[in-house]
């Protein structure tokens, strides 16, 4: 059995005063390894509450995860700090670096926090920034880079751990189209190499990057459909090679 991720009619209630609020309702949902997927929905559809619970970064309030075979629920405080710095990576948004350190020491930070020493935290930070196209733009910060390189050094940050999961929460949204096209390559190489990828977005073609896409409305799956365009494309690239 392949499957990494399995959730199980998890549901995620708030509470605002006496009003609850459904953000999912009964999501079941397995993931395999080295799957492409995409979760797509409308604003306030669960994609991002979803996409927080996959990350440890959030529980269900009823439901169950099962991360690698090991339920999450049971998972110490110090197990969860270990899954998110280790097995998962995640890219966001709004790229999340810190402003006033390097492309270098920005994609070292996860090392200094499982323990690395620092020469091996340089080594592969430098290699996985080669990986990303910016081998020539290691010592720059933040604002000394375009929007599409600092994704790439987010995407690097995200890689450095070796994780089997890469969890991407709009990684295009502040993001030029002809530059979107780019990090979504990055991201195809990515899942060549071996990577689990969960793309959350609500853009139709950055979903169509992926192989699989599970689409959420009110909180609950409305589909899930493997991407045609690229399994047809890729079987006839089998048979032409």
């Amino acid at each position: 059995m392949n499957s990494l991720i399995s959730i199980s009619h998890v549901a995620r209630v708030y509470k605002i005063g006496t009003e609850e609020i459904y953000a999912l309702r009964d999501v079941s949902l397995e993931v395999n390894k080295n799957e492409y997927l995409a979760l797509m929905g409308p604003s306030g559809s669960g994609k991002s509450t979803l996409m927080n619970i996959l990350g440890c970064l959030d529980s269900p309030t009823s439901g169950e995860y099962v991360l690698n075979g090991i339920s999450v629920a049971q998972m110490t405080d110090n197990q969860l700090a270990e899954v998110r710095n280790k097995q998962i990576g995640f890219v966001f948004q709004t790229f999340n670096l810190l402003p006033r350190s390097t492309a270098l020491e920005n994609v070292m930070l996860p090392l200094v926090y499982a323990g690395m020493p620092k020469r091996e935290r340089e080594n592969r930070a430098k290699e996985v920034l080669a990986q990303v196209g910016l081998s020539n733009r290691m010592t720059h910060k933040p604002n000394e880079l375009s929007g599409g390189q600092r994704q790439r050094v987010a995407v690097a940050r995200a890689l450095v751990n070796n994780p089997a999961i890469i969890l991407a929460d709009e990684p295009t949204g502040n993001l030029d189209s002809k530059t979107s096209v780019e990090i979504m390559g990055l991201f195809e190489e990515i899942h060549k190499n071996g990577n689990t990828i969960i793309l959350v977005t609500h853009e139709e073609d950055i979903a169509h990057h992926a192989h699989r896409i599970v689409r959420l409305k009110d909180g609950m799956t409305e589909s899930d459909s493997v991407n045609k365009e690229i399994t047809n494309y890729a079987t006839r690239t089998e048979k032409i090679s």
